[in-house]
Order: C-alpha cells, then sequence, then structure tokens
C-alpha cells in the first residue's frame, strides 16, 4: 500500500532537475506508488492544533522543462499523512528555523525526513564543530584580531558565514592578502552572528568529496573538481563532478558521525571531505544523489525510501 507522502521544498518550477536530490526522492516515491503532495514553506500554518498546509497533488517525470504536473489544489492536515520532506534549500535563516518548530508538532506519528528538531540543532557549520579532530584547524568568531592571529599562524585562510551554503560568500584569504581587514568589516556589518574561519587546504584542487549516508551508513560519494578560477568546488557554480573512490580516512569518518545520525533521525545526510578533513555536515537539504546514481553508482533515493517504508510501517 502506498504511503500518503508530503514534500516541502523550494517552488518545484525552479529546479533544475538533471542534479536535484529532491526531485530524484520525488520519481523514486512516484514509481513506489506513494501519493504526493506538494507545497513550499509559506503555505504551512498551525490553525487550532493542527499543521495545515497550502498545496497540490503532484506528478513528476523526468523530462526537463517538462517536469511536474500539479492537480487538487486543496489544504491538507500534514498530521493525518505518513511522511513529510523538509527539503527546502537553506537560507538556515529564522524563515527555515520557524518551519523545524512547526514540523516538530506532527513528529512521531508523521515521519519527517529529516527530523525537524535534530536539523534545528545541526546546522551545517555548528554540528561539525563536534568533530574538531577531524577537521582543518577552524575558528569561529566576530573579532579581527582573532582573524590576524590565526592568519599569521595557519597562513592562508578561508572565511565563510556560519549559516551560508552553497558555496556562498566564502573567500580564500592568502598570507599576504590585504583584503582580511576589510573583509572581516563586510562580515561584522552584514552579519549579526559569528562566522568560520579555517586553514585552507589546497587539497581542494583535486576535489572537495560529497560523502552521502542513509540512516547513519555509507551510501555512496562523488568528487567535485572547482573551476580553474574558483576556490569553491560547489556544482552550481561550476564544479565538475567526477566519480571517486573511497578512502580508509573518509570510512573513518563516516564511521565517526554514522551512529549520532541515526541517533537524531538524521537519515539523508551528505558530508564534504577535502584530503583527509572533514569541512560540513549537511543536513539540511543534500545534494549529489543524481550525480553518484549518473556515475554507476548506487541508486540512493531508493536506499532512501528503504529506510523510510520501514520507519513509516
Amino acid at each position: 500500500m502506498g504511503l500518503k507522502v508530503a514534500f516541502q521544498m523550494d517552488p518545484i518550477e525552479r529546479i533544475d532537475i538533471r542534479g536535484d536530490s529532491t526531485f530524484a526522492l520525488l520519481l523514486e516515491a512516484q514509481t513506489r506508488g506513494h501519493d504526493l503532495f506538494y507545497y513550499t514553506p509559506q503555505n504551512l500554518a498551525l490553525r487550532e492544533g493542527a499543521l495545515m498546509a497550502h498545496g497540490h497533488t503532484l506528478n513528476v517525470e523526468d523530462k526537463q522543462g517538462e517536469h511536474y504536473t500539479l492537480s487538487d489544489e486543496r489544504v491538507i492536515d500534514l498530521g493525518d499523512l505518513d511522511v513529510v520532506h523538509l527539503r527546502q534549500d537553506p537560507p538556515f535563516d529564522m524563515s527555515y528555523i520557524t518551519t523545524t518548530h512547526l514540523l516538530e508538532r506532527v513528529q512521531p506519528e508523521t515521519l519527517v525526513v529529516n527530523d525537524p528538531a535534530s536539523v534545528r540543532n545541526a546546522p551545517e557549520k555548528v554540528f561539525v564543530l563536534d568533530y574538531l579532530d577531524l577537521m582543518p584547524p577552524t575558528m569561529v568568531t566576530r573579532v579581527l584580531d582573532d582573524v590576524k592571529a590565526f592568519r599569521a599562524q595557519y597562513k592562508d585562510i578561508v572565511i565563510k558565514p556560519l549559516y551560508g551554503n552553497g558555496g556562498e560568500a566564502v573567500f580564500l584569504l592568502k598570507e599576504n592578502d590585504t583584503n582580511l581587514t576589510p573583509l572581516v568589516e563586510l562580515f561584522q556589518l552584514r552579519l549579526r552572528e559569528p562566522f568560520m574561519v579555517q586553514q585552507y587546504l589546497p587539497q581542494v584542487r583535486q576535489g572537495d568529496k560529497r560523502i552521502i549516508l542513509v540512516d547513519g551508513e555509507f551510501a555512496g560519494a562523488i568528487n567535485r573538481i572547482p573551476a580553474r578560477d574558483e576556490t569553491r568546488a560547489n556544482m552550481h557554480i561550476g564544479g565538475t563532478p567526477e566519480p571517486v573512490e573511497m578512502t580508509p580516512r573518509d570510512h573513518e569518518i563516516c564511521e565517526r558521525l554514522g551512529p549520532e545520525l541515526k541517533k537524531r533521525g538524521l537519515i539523508f545526510v551528505g558530508i564534504d571531505v577535502i584530503g583527509d578533513c572533514l569541512t560540513e555536515i549537511n543536513v539540511t537539504s543534500p545534494t549529489g544523489i543524481r550525480e553518484v546514481k549518473r556515475f554507476g553508482g548506487p541508486d540512493i533515493a531508493a536506499m532512501i525510501w528503504d529506510v523510510i517504508e520501514t520507519r513509516a510501517g
């Protein structure tokens, strides 16, 4: 029997289905006979204790430009469903956080993937700080003198927003770059929270590895090579995906993280590894599963749905 499933996601007309992991999950769900309901986060409301969503029945087709059909516009109680996918992209701001508070109200009767409380408490560049021994030298600060001292010790550094996504506003500052002070001033002006400073890892030129874990277990990996004029390897800004072999260090990192991911109800997680160092743990809206399959790897969407169907009964 099919499940009643909702996807809370970004506007479906804007997604690029060639590399969109949410679309891969939608295709697999439809293949398995699950009923799909689609809505965007702005159409979520709490009404007299019931969590309601204004949306549509959704049908999908793996055909660029003609990839979806909406029908039967209506308002439903998410508490009546079996599964809700929390799949809108960051930024991880108060709007995003509010949706996790709201979705938490239908747990555990409705399975929310990933667990909304764990998503709220594990933003990409904060959760990873629990594993400093796996990371490059890292600091979180708003203080200019701290950044200067850090660069004096580690020479080339990277500065990035603590709650950014997709490589946005990630800056490489070389040892003698005179832009350090104005860049920190800009971050101080534009951000209320601290930002992250890390030692630059030149191994990024050989790739930023995206490793996917499903229910705490290694599922697949893809390498992302930055463009020649870029430090960032994110695919939507020009990074090139390629197949990659896992190293013993990669498996060590997965084994360290796996039990905690499973404990927190984080079914679908993407981690980033450069060289031997863990840099991020992506739990909000991980990507990469279509690229893994395209290069001959496993069908991770199917693996995720196997776990969901078991959990949802």
